[in-house]
Protein backbone atom coordinates (compact mmCIF):
# COMPACT_ATOMS: atom_id res chain seq x y z
CA UNK A 1 0.00 0.00 0.00
CA UNK A 2 1.35 3.43 -0.99
CA UNK A 3 0.29 6.60 0.75
CA UNK A 4 -0.42 9.56 -1.46
CA UNK A 5 -0.67 13.20 -0.44
CA UNK A 6 -4.21 14.33 0.38
CA UNK A 7 -5.47 17.67 -0.91
CA UNK A 8 -7.43 19.00 2.04
CA UNK A 9 -9.15 21.55 -0.27
CA UNK A 10 -10.94 18.69 -2.01
CA UNK A 11 -12.56 17.41 1.19
CA UNK A 12 -15.91 19.01 2.20
CA UNK A 13 -14.97 19.26 5.85
CA UNK A 14 -11.63 20.99 5.15
CA UNK A 15 -12.48 24.56 4.14
CA UNK A 16 -10.15 27.53 4.50
CA UNK A 17 -11.18 28.00 8.13
CA UNK A 18 -10.14 24.43 8.88
CA UNK A 19 -6.87 25.01 7.04
CA UNK A 20 -6.07 27.88 9.34
CA UNK A 21 -6.75 25.60 12.28
CA UNK A 22 -4.42 23.02 10.76
CA UNK A 23 -1.78 25.69 10.29
CA UNK A 24 -2.12 26.71 13.92
CA UNK A 25 -1.68 23.11 15.01
CA UNK A 26 1.34 22.77 12.80
CA UNK A 27 2.78 25.95 14.24
CA UNK A 28 2.21 24.67 17.75
CA UNK A 29 4.09 21.49 16.90
CA UNK A 30 6.97 23.48 15.40
CA UNK A 31 6.99 25.77 18.41
CA UNK A 32 7.26 22.83 20.77
CA UNK A 33 10.24 21.60 18.80
CA UNK A 34 11.84 25.02 19.01
CA UNK A 35 11.21 25.06 22.74
CA UNK A 36 12.80 21.64 23.04
CA UNK A 37 15.90 22.94 21.33
CA UNK A 38 16.14 25.66 23.95
CA UNK A 39 15.74 28.65 21.65
CA UNK A 40 14.23 30.57 24.59
CA UNK A 41 17.72 30.67 26.09
CA UNK A 42 18.70 33.12 23.40
CA UNK A 43 16.33 35.77 24.79
CA UNK A 44 13.15 34.99 22.88
CA UNK A 45 10.36 36.24 25.17
CA UNK A 46 6.77 36.77 24.03
CA UNK A 47 5.02 40.12 24.57
CA UNK A 48 2.66 40.44 27.57
CA UNK A 49 -0.39 40.52 25.27
CA UNK A 50 0.52 37.57 23.03
CA UNK A 51 -0.12 33.87 23.50
CA UNK A 52 2.71 32.48 25.63
CA UNK A 53 3.14 28.92 24.34
CA UNK A 54 6.38 28.56 26.31
CA UNK A 55 4.68 29.02 29.67
CA UNK A 56 2.20 26.15 29.45
CA UNK A 57 2.82 23.41 32.06
CA UNK A 58 3.65 20.72 29.46
CA UNK A 59 6.20 22.82 27.62
CA UNK A 60 7.72 24.10 30.85
CA UNK A 61 8.25 20.49 32.00
CA UNK A 62 9.96 19.54 28.73
CA UNK A 63 12.13 22.63 28.92
CA UNK A 64 13.23 21.82 32.49
CA UNK A 65 14.15 18.24 31.53
CA UNK A 66 16.23 19.41 28.55
CA UNK A 67 18.09 21.92 30.72
CA UNK A 68 18.76 19.31 33.43
CA UNK A 69 20.19 16.86 30.90
CA UNK A 70 22.30 19.60 29.32
CA UNK A 71 23.76 20.43 32.72
CA UNK A 72 24.97 16.82 33.23
CA UNK A 73 27.32 15.92 30.35
CA UNK A 74 28.83 12.46 30.33
CA UNK A 75 32.53 12.49 31.17
CA UNK A 76 35.33 10.39 32.66
CA UNK A 77 37.02 12.96 34.90
CA UNK A 78 36.01 11.28 38.16
CA UNK A 79 37.28 7.89 36.99
CA UNK A 80 40.52 9.33 35.63
CA UNK A 81 41.16 11.23 38.86
CA UNK A 82 40.83 7.98 40.77
CA UNK A 83 42.89 5.62 38.55
CA UNK A 84 45.54 7.83 36.92
CA UNK A 85 47.91 7.83 39.97
CA UNK A 86 48.33 4.04 39.61
CA UNK A 87 49.78 4.36 36.08
CA UNK A 88 53.54 4.71 35.58
CA UNK A 89 55.91 5.56 32.76
CA UNK A 90 58.61 2.93 32.22
CA UNK A 91 62.03 3.87 30.87
CA UNK A 92 64.62 1.25 30.00
CA UNK A 93 68.27 1.24 29.00
CA UNK A 94 69.44 -1.56 26.70
CA UNK A 95 73.16 -1.82 26.02
CA UNK A 96 74.85 -3.10 22.87
CA UNK A 97 72.55 -6.07 22.24
CA UNK A 98 69.97 -4.10 20.29
CA UNK A 99 72.59 -2.00 18.58
CA UNK A 100 74.51 -5.09 17.49
CA UNK A 101 71.38 -6.66 16.03
CA UNK A 102 70.61 -3.48 14.16
CA UNK A 103 74.07 -3.47 12.55
CA UNK A 104 73.09 -6.45 10.42
CA UNK A 105 70.52 -4.31 8.66
CA UNK A 106 68.31 -7.34 8.21
CA UNK A 107 65.43 -6.88 10.61
CA UNK A 108 64.15 -3.37 9.92
CA UNK A 109 65.30 -1.79 13.21
CA UNK A 110 63.44 -4.39 15.25
CA UNK A 111 64.44 -4.45 18.94
CA UNK A 112 63.16 -8.01 19.38
CA UNK A 113 64.96 -11.34 19.11
CA UNK A 114 65.09 -12.60 15.49
CA UNK A 115 62.31 -15.07 14.86
CA UNK A 116 60.45 -14.20 18.07
CA UNK A 117 56.66 -13.65 17.99
CA UNK A 118 57.05 -9.93 18.77
CA UNK A 119 59.58 -9.49 15.96
CA UNK A 120 57.10 -11.02 13.51
CA UNK A 121 54.43 -8.70 14.84
CA UNK A 122 56.83 -5.76 14.50
CA UNK A 123 57.42 -6.54 10.83
CA UNK A 124 53.72 -7.02 10.21
CA UNK A 125 52.50 -3.86 11.90
CA UNK A 126 55.34 -1.41 11.18
CA UNK A 127 57.21 -0.84 14.38
CA UNK A 128 57.30 -1.50 18.11
CA UNK A 129 55.33 0.39 20.70
CA UNK A 130 58.15 0.36 23.21
CA UNK A 131 60.69 2.60 21.45
CA UNK A 132 59.77 6.14 20.40
CA UNK A 133 60.53 7.44 16.90
CA UNK A 134 64.14 8.43 16.38
CA UNK A 135 65.38 5.99 19.04
CA UNK A 136 64.74 2.70 17.31
CA UNK A 137 67.75 0.57 16.44
CA UNK A 138 70.36 2.39 18.51
CA UNK A 139 73.86 3.36 17.47
CA UNK A 140 75.64 1.44 14.77
CA UNK A 141 78.61 -0.79 15.38
CA UNK A 142 77.49 -2.45 18.61
CA UNK A 143 78.50 0.44 20.89
CA UNK A 144 76.40 2.62 23.17
CA UNK A 145 72.89 2.02 24.45
CA UNK A 146 69.28 2.40 23.40
CA UNK A 147 66.64 4.11 25.52
CA UNK A 148 63.12 2.77 25.28
CA UNK A 149 59.90 3.97 26.83
CA UNK A 150 56.67 2.23 27.72
CA UNK A 151 53.92 2.20 30.31
CA UNK A 152 52.80 0.13 33.27
CA UNK A 153 50.66 0.21 36.41
CA UNK A 154 50.92 -0.74 40.07
CA UNK A 155 49.00 -3.81 41.22
CA UNK A 156 49.94 -3.58 44.90
CA UNK A 157 50.91 -0.88 47.40
CA UNK A 158 54.37 -2.37 47.92
CA UNK A 159 55.50 -1.52 44.38
CA UNK A 160 54.74 -4.54 42.18
CA UNK A 161 53.78 -3.33 38.70
CA UNK A 162 52.74 -4.85 35.37
CA UNK A 163 54.14 -3.93 31.96
CA UNK A 164 54.90 -5.67 28.66
CA UNK A 165 57.72 -8.16 28.21
CA UNK A 166 58.83 -6.36 25.05
CA UNK A 167 59.19 -3.10 27.01
CA UNK A 168 61.73 -4.51 29.51
CA UNK A 169 63.18 -7.43 27.52
CA UNK A 170 66.97 -7.28 27.68
CA UNK A 171 66.97 -4.11 29.79
CA UNK A 172 70.08 -3.37 31.83
CA UNK A 173 68.36 -0.56 33.71
CA UNK A 174 64.69 0.12 34.46
CA UNK A 175 63.28 3.33 35.88
CA UNK A 176 59.67 4.32 36.45
CA UNK A 177 58.11 7.73 36.83
CA UNK A 178 54.88 8.03 38.80
CA UNK A 179 52.01 10.39 38.10
CA UNK A 180 53.40 12.99 40.55
CA UNK A 181 56.71 13.11 38.68
CA UNK A 182 58.80 11.06 41.11
CA UNK A 183 61.36 8.68 39.56
CA UNK A 184 62.20 5.30 41.10
CA UNK A 185 64.50 2.44 40.19
CA UNK A 186 62.86 -0.90 39.40
CA UNK A 187 63.94 -4.47 38.85
CA UNK A 188 62.44 -7.15 36.62
CA UNK A 189 60.90 -9.97 38.67
CA UNK A 190 59.88 -12.17 35.76
CA UNK A 191 58.74 -12.15 32.13
CA UNK A 192 56.55 -14.28 29.90
CA UNK A 193 57.29 -13.83 26.19
CA UNK A 194 54.37 -16.04 25.14
CA UNK A 195 51.82 -13.54 26.49
CA UNK A 196 54.14 -10.50 26.35
CA UNK A 197 53.72 -9.76 30.08
CA UNK A 198 56.30 -8.75 32.67
CA UNK A 199 56.28 -8.11 36.41
CA UNK A 200 58.57 -5.45 37.85
CA UNK A 201 59.18 -4.28 41.43
CA UNK A 202 59.63 -0.59 42.16
CA UNK A 203 62.11 0.13 44.92
CA UNK A 204 61.84 2.96 47.45
CA UNK A 205 58.20 3.02 48.46
CA UNK A 206 55.53 1.03 50.26
CA UNK A 207 52.32 2.98 49.80
CA UNK A 208 51.85 3.27 46.05
CA UNK A 209 48.34 3.78 44.61
CA UNK A 210 47.41 0.63 42.70
CA UNK A 211 44.77 -0.61 40.29
CA UNK A 212 42.56 -3.69 40.53
CA UNK A 213 42.35 -6.26 37.75
CA UNK A 214 38.76 -6.79 36.65
CA UNK A 215 37.03 -10.07 37.41
CA UNK A 216 34.49 -9.98 34.60
CA UNK A 217 34.89 -10.07 30.86
CA UNK A 218 34.19 -6.82 28.96
CA UNK A 219 31.35 -6.71 26.49
CA UNK A 220 31.69 -5.43 22.96
CA UNK A 221 30.58 -1.80 23.05
CA UNK A 222 31.69 -1.12 26.64
CA UNK A 223 33.57 2.11 27.31
CA UNK A 224 37.33 1.82 27.75
CA UNK A 225 39.95 4.31 28.96
CA UNK A 226 43.60 3.88 27.95
CA UNK A 227 46.14 5.60 30.21
CA UNK A 228 49.85 5.61 29.44
CA UNK A 229 52.98 7.21 28.06
CA UNK A 230 52.52 7.59 24.27
CA UNK A 231 55.61 8.99 22.51
CA UNK A 232 57.05 9.74 25.95
CA UNK A 233 54.13 12.04 26.85
CA UNK A 234 53.35 10.66 30.30
CA UNK A 235 49.92 10.68 31.93
CA UNK A 236 47.90 10.67 28.70
CA UNK A 237 44.27 9.52 28.76
CA UNK A 238 42.24 8.45 25.73
CA UNK A 239 38.76 6.95 25.49
CA UNK A 240 36.91 4.59 23.18
CA UNK A 241 34.97 1.36 23.21
CA UNK A 242 35.66 -2.36 23.13
CA UNK A 243 35.51 -3.13 19.41
CA UNK A 244 35.91 -6.92 19.50
CA UNK A 245 37.21 -9.78 21.65
CA UNK A 246 39.07 -13.04 21.15
CA UNK A 247 41.34 -11.54 18.50
CA UNK A 248 44.20 -13.61 17.04
CA UNK A 249 46.98 -11.36 15.71
CA UNK A 250 49.42 -14.13 14.88
CA UNK A 251 51.52 -13.61 18.00
CA UNK A 252 51.20 -17.21 19.22
CA UNK A 253 48.83 -19.97 20.30
CA UNK A 254 47.70 -18.01 23.37
CA UNK A 255 46.35 -15.02 21.43
CA UNK A 256 43.04 -13.88 22.94
CA UNK A 257 43.22 -10.11 22.64
CA UNK A 258 40.59 -7.48 23.37
CA UNK A 259 40.37 -5.05 20.46
CA UNK A 260 39.75 -1.42 21.44
CA UNK A 261 39.44 1.83 19.50
CA UNK A 262 40.74 4.14 22.23
CA UNK A 263 43.76 5.89 20.63
CA UNK A 264 46.88 3.90 21.60
CA UNK A 265 50.31 4.78 20.26
CA UNK A 266 53.95 3.76 20.66
CA UNK A 267 54.84 4.12 24.30
CA UNK A 268 51.39 2.98 25.48
CA UNK A 269 52.73 -0.59 25.63
CA UNK A 270 52.19 -2.12 29.07
CA UNK A 271 49.67 0.52 30.09
CA UNK A 272 46.21 -0.33 31.43
CA UNK A 273 42.85 -0.24 29.69
CA UNK A 274 40.28 0.70 32.35
CA UNK A 275 36.56 0.03 32.39
CA UNK A 276 34.04 2.53 33.76
CA UNK A 277 34.33 0.94 37.21
CA UNK A 278 37.98 1.96 37.31
CA UNK A 279 39.22 -1.63 37.04
CA UNK A 280 41.81 -2.86 34.54
CA UNK A 281 40.12 -4.87 31.79
CA UNK A 282 43.35 -5.38 29.85
CA UNK A 283 46.99 -4.46 29.25
CA UNK A 284 47.64 -2.57 26.02
CA UNK A 285 50.28 -4.43 24.05
CA UNK A 286 50.05 -3.78 20.29
CA UNK A 287 48.50 -1.65 17.59
CA UNK A 288 47.66 -2.15 13.95
CA UNK A 289 49.12 0.83 12.16
CA UNK A 290 50.28 1.28 8.56
CA UNK A 291 51.50 4.77 9.53
CA UNK A 292 53.02 4.08 12.95
CA UNK A 293 50.33 6.06 14.80
CA UNK A 294 46.87 5.20 16.04
CA UNK A 295 44.27 4.32 13.43
CA UNK A 296 41.72 3.11 15.95
CA UNK A 297 42.80 -0.53 16.22
CA UNK A 298 44.66 -1.58 19.36
CA UNK A 299 44.95 -4.86 21.25
CA UNK A 300 44.91 -5.53 24.99
CA UNK A 301 45.74 -8.67 26.97
CA UNK A 302 42.62 -9.65 28.99
CA UNK A 303 42.72 -9.21 32.77
CA UNK A 304 42.00 -12.93 33.25
CA UNK A 305 45.24 -13.82 31.44
CA UNK A 306 47.16 -11.15 33.33
CA UNK A 307 46.03 -12.55 36.70
CA UNK A 308 47.17 -16.08 35.89
CA UNK A 309 50.53 -15.09 34.45
CA UNK A 310 51.43 -12.44 37.04
CA UNK A 311 50.62 -14.80 39.93
CA UNK A 312 53.21 -17.29 38.62
CA UNK A 313 55.79 -14.59 37.87
CA UNK A 314 55.47 -13.24 41.40
CA UNK A 315 55.74 -16.72 42.88
CA UNK A 316 58.68 -18.13 40.89
CA UNK A 317 59.68 -15.64 38.19
CA UNK A 318 58.61 -17.89 35.31
CA UNK A 319 55.42 -19.40 33.90
CA UNK A 320 54.85 -23.17 33.69
CA UNK A 321 52.15 -24.41 31.34
CA UNK A 322 50.50 -27.75 30.84
CA UNK A 323 51.39 -29.67 27.68
CA UNK A 324 49.90 -32.69 25.94
CA UNK A 325 52.38 -32.94 23.04
CA UNK A 326 50.37 -32.59 19.86
CA UNK A 327 50.48 -30.55 16.69
CA UNK A 328 46.96 -29.21 16.23
CA UNK A 329 45.09 -27.24 13.62
CA UNK A 330 41.60 -25.74 13.19
CA UNK A 331 38.71 -27.84 11.93
CA UNK A 332 37.56 -26.02 8.80
CA UNK A 333 34.22 -26.72 7.17
CA UNK A 334 35.95 -28.72 4.42
CA UNK A 335 37.76 -30.84 7.01
CA UNK A 336 34.55 -31.32 8.99
CA UNK A 337 32.78 -32.54 5.84
CA UNK A 338 35.64 -34.91 5.04
CA UNK A 339 35.50 -36.39 8.56
CA UNK A 340 31.72 -36.54 8.62
CA UNK A 341 31.44 -34.08 11.51
CA UNK A 342 28.24 -32.13 12.09
CA UNK A 343 30.03 -28.94 13.13
CA UNK A 344 33.38 -27.36 12.26
CA UNK A 345 34.50 -27.31 15.90
CA UNK A 346 37.29 -28.76 17.98
CA UNK A 347 41.02 -29.16 17.41
CA UNK A 348 42.34 -31.58 14.79
CA UNK A 349 45.43 -33.53 15.82
CA UNK A 350 47.86 -33.30 12.91
CA UNK A 351 50.51 -35.32 14.70
CA UNK A 352 51.09 -36.45 18.29
CA UNK A 353 54.64 -36.03 19.52
CA UNK A 354 56.36 -39.32 20.23
CA UNK A 355 56.48 -40.12 23.93
CA UNK A 356 54.27 -37.11 24.70
CA UNK A 357 51.27 -37.37 27.08
CA UNK A 358 48.78 -37.51 24.21
CA UNK A 359 50.58 -40.30 22.36
CA UNK A 360 50.86 -42.33 25.57
CA UNK A 361 47.12 -41.90 26.14
CA UNK A 362 46.33 -43.27 22.68
CA UNK A 363 45.61 -40.10 20.70
CA UNK A 364 46.43 -40.47 17.00
CA UNK A 365 46.73 -38.29 13.92
CA UNK A 366 43.27 -37.42 12.60
CA UNK A 367 41.63 -37.42 16.03
CA UNK A 368 39.56 -34.37 16.90
CA UNK A 369 39.68 -33.14 20.51
CA UNK A 370 36.24 -31.73 21.31
CA UNK A 371 36.26 -31.10 25.08
CA UNK A 372 38.54 -30.78 28.12
CA UNK A 373 37.10 -31.87 31.47
CA UNK A 374 33.63 -31.62 29.97
CA UNK A 375 34.08 -28.07 28.61
CA UNK A 376 33.57 -27.82 24.86
CA UNK A 377 36.62 -26.83 22.79
CA UNK A 378 35.61 -24.52 19.95
CA UNK A 379 38.89 -24.39 18.06
CA UNK A 380 42.60 -25.16 18.21
CA UNK A 381 43.54 -21.87 19.90
CA UNK A 382 41.01 -22.49 22.66
CA UNK A 383 42.50 -25.94 23.28
CA UNK A 384 46.01 -24.44 23.54
CA UNK A 385 44.83 -21.78 25.99
CA UNK A 386 42.84 -24.27 28.07
CA UNK A 387 45.66 -26.80 28.39
CA UNK A 388 48.19 -24.00 28.99
CA UNK A 389 46.06 -22.78 31.87
CA UNK A 390 46.63 -26.01 33.82
CA UNK A 391 49.76 -26.66 35.82
CA UNK A 392 52.02 -29.52 34.71
CA UNK A 393 51.22 -32.76 36.53
CA UNK A 394 47.46 -32.19 36.56
CA UNK A 395 45.21 -34.93 35.24
CA UNK A 396 42.65 -33.98 32.58
CA UNK A 397 39.94 -35.79 30.65
CA UNK A 398 39.74 -35.27 26.90
CA UNK A 399 36.75 -36.03 24.69
CA UNK A 400 37.99 -37.21 21.31
CA UNK A 401 36.42 -38.22 18.01
CA UNK A 402 38.50 -41.19 16.84
CA UNK A 403 37.68 -42.68 13.44
CA UNK A 404 34.16 -41.32 13.66
CA UNK A 405 33.45 -42.51 17.20
CA UNK A 406 33.40 -40.58 20.49
CA UNK A 407 35.68 -41.67 23.28
CA UNK A 408 37.05 -40.23 26.52
CA UNK A 409 40.70 -40.36 27.51
CA UNK A 410 42.53 -39.39 30.69
CA UNK A 411 46.11 -38.16 30.70
CA UNK A 412 48.61 -36.39 32.94
CA UNK A 413 49.90 -33.10 31.62
CA UNK A 414 53.58 -32.59 30.98
CA UNK A 415 55.37 -29.23 31.08
CA UNK A 416 55.46 -27.13 27.96
CA UNK A 417 59.08 -26.95 26.77
CA UNK A 418 60.60 -23.49 26.43
CA UNK A 419 61.27 -24.16 22.78
CA UNK A 420 60.48 -26.97 20.40
CA UNK A 421 62.68 -27.18 17.33
CA UNK A 422 61.25 -28.71 14.19
CA UNK A 423 63.80 -30.03 11.72
CA UNK A 424 63.12 -30.54 8.06
CA UNK A 425 62.98 -34.15 6.96
CA UNK A 426 63.61 -33.41 3.30
CA UNK A 427 66.76 -32.08 1.70
CA UNK A 428 65.50 -29.85 -1.06
CA UNK A 429 68.76 -30.22 -2.97
CA UNK A 430 68.17 -33.93 -3.57
CA UNK A 431 64.66 -33.75 -4.94
CA UNK A 432 65.83 -33.86 -8.52
CA UNK A 433 67.49 -37.25 -8.04
CA UNK A 434 64.18 -39.11 -8.20
CA UNK A 435 62.20 -40.11 -11.21
CA UNK A 436 59.39 -37.83 -12.34
CA UNK A 437 56.81 -39.93 -10.52
CA UNK A 438 53.18 -40.82 -11.36
CA UNK A 439 50.35 -38.41 -12.01
CA UNK A 440 47.24 -38.28 -9.82
CA UNK A 441 45.02 -36.18 -12.11
CA UNK A 442 42.08 -35.70 -9.72
CA UNK A 443 44.40 -33.88 -7.33
CA UNK A 444 46.73 -32.25 -9.85
CA UNK A 445 49.80 -33.84 -8.25
CA UNK A 446 52.68 -35.94 -9.49
CA UNK A 447 53.89 -38.34 -6.79
CA UNK A 448 56.76 -40.74 -6.14
CA UNK A 449 57.40 -43.16 -3.26
CA UNK A 450 59.47 -41.53 -0.51
CA UNK A 451 61.97 -44.36 -0.68
CA UNK A 452 62.96 -43.20 -4.18
CA UNK A 453 63.74 -39.64 -3.10
CA UNK A 454 66.96 -39.05 -1.18
CA UNK A 455 66.36 -37.49 2.22
CA UNK A 456 62.58 -37.99 2.13
CA UNK A 457 62.51 -40.83 4.63
CA UNK A 458 60.64 -44.10 4.27
CA UNK A 459 57.01 -43.11 4.89
CA UNK A 460 54.49 -41.79 2.41
CA UNK A 461 54.82 -40.42 -1.10
CA UNK A 462 56.67 -37.28 -2.20
CA UNK A 463 55.10 -34.52 -4.30
CA UNK A 464 57.44 -34.08 -7.28
CA UNK A 465 55.23 -31.73 -9.31
CA UNK A 466 52.11 -29.61 -8.73
CA UNK A 467 49.72 -28.46 -11.45
CA UNK A 468 49.47 -24.70 -10.73
CA UNK A 469 45.78 -24.70 -11.70
CA UNK A 470 44.84 -27.71 -9.57
CA UNK A 471 42.84 -27.88 -6.30
CA UNK A 472 46.00 -29.08 -4.56
CA UNK A 473 47.91 -25.97 -5.62
CA UNK A 474 45.11 -23.80 -4.26
CA UNK A 475 45.44 -25.60 -0.92
CA UNK A 476 49.17 -24.86 -0.68
CA UNK A 477 50.79 -28.13 -1.83
CA UNK A 478 54.31 -27.68 -3.15
CA UNK A 479 57.13 -29.79 -4.51
CA UNK A 480 58.88 -31.71 -1.73
CA UNK A 481 55.81 -32.18 0.49
CA UNK A 482 55.29 -35.72 1.74
CA UNK A 483 51.77 -37.20 1.76
CA UNK A 484 51.41 -39.62 4.68
CA UNK A 485 47.67 -40.41 4.70
CA UNK A 486 44.72 -40.07 2.38
CA UNK A 487 41.20 -40.45 3.78
CA UNK A 488 42.58 -41.95 7.00
CA UNK A 489 44.72 -44.59 5.26
CA UNK A 490 48.51 -44.71 5.16
CA UNK A 491 49.93 -44.47 1.65
CA UNK A 492 53.26 -45.72 0.31
CA UNK A 493 52.81 -45.34 -3.46
CA UNK A 494 50.92 -43.22 -5.99
CA UNK A 495 48.65 -46.25 -6.51
CA UNK A 496 47.61 -46.15 -2.84
CA UNK A 497 46.67 -42.48 -3.27
CA UNK A 498 44.58 -43.22 -6.36
CA UNK A 499 42.76 -46.08 -4.62
CA UNK A 500 41.92 -43.87 -1.63
CA UNK A 501 40.52 -41.20 -3.96
CA UNK A 502 38.40 -43.73 -5.85
CA UNK A 503 37.02 -44.98 -2.54
CA UNK A 504 36.18 -41.43 -1.47
CA UNK A 505 34.31 -40.78 -4.71
CA UNK A 506 32.45 -44.07 -4.34
CA UNK A 507 31.24 -42.77 -0.97
CA UNK A 508 30.05 -39.59 -2.75
CA UNK A 509 32.51 -37.35 -0.90
CA UNK A 510 33.20 -33.94 -2.40
CA UNK A 511 36.67 -33.69 -0.85
CA UNK A 512 39.37 -35.96 0.51
CA UNK A 513 41.35 -35.38 3.71
CA UNK A 514 45.12 -35.64 3.25
CA UNK A 515 47.80 -35.57 5.95
CA UNK A 516 50.90 -33.91 4.56
CA UNK A 517 54.30 -33.27 6.07
CA UNK A 518 55.92 -30.03 5.00
CA UNK A 519 59.33 -29.33 6.47
CA UNK A 520 59.25 -30.48 10.06
CA UNK A 521 55.52 -30.25 10.72
CA UNK A 522 52.41 -32.11 9.66
CA UNK A 523 48.96 -30.83 8.81
CA UNK A 524 45.67 -32.03 7.36
CA UNK A 525 44.35 -30.55 4.15
CA UNK A 526 40.88 -31.12 2.68
CA UNK A 527 41.28 -31.14 -1.11
CA UNK A 528 38.16 -30.93 -3.34
CA UNK A 529 37.86 -33.80 -5.80
CA UNK A 530 37.73 -32.82 -9.45
CA UNK A 531 34.47 -33.72 -11.21
CA UNK A 532 34.28 -36.19 -14.03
Amino acid sequence: MTDRPTDFNELPSYKPARRSLFSARKFALMASVVAGLGVAAYGLSPSPHSLDIFSTPAHAQVDRQVKQEAQKPIGFADIVERVKPSVISVKVNIKEKVAARDDSGSNEDSPFQPGSPMERFFKRFNGPDGLPPGMRGGPRGGRGAVTGQGSGFFISADGFAVTNNHVVDGADKVEVTTDDGTTYKAKVIGTDPRTDLALIKVEGGSNFPFAKLADGKPRIGDWVLAVGNPFGLGGTVTAGIVSASGRDIGNGPYDDFIQIDAPVNKGNSGGPAFDTSGEVMGVNTAIYSPSGGSVGIAFSIPASTVKTVIAQLKDKGTVSRGWIGVQIQPVTQDIADSLGLKKAEGALVAEPQSDGPAAKAGIESGDVITAVNGTVVKDARELARTIGGFAPGNSVKLNVIHKGKDKELSLTLGQLPNSIEAKADIDGGDKGSSSRGSDVPRLGLTLAPSSTVAGAGKDGVVVTEVDPKSPAAERGFKEGDVILEVAGKNVASPGDVREAIVAARTENKNSVLIRVRSGGSSRFVAVPLAKG
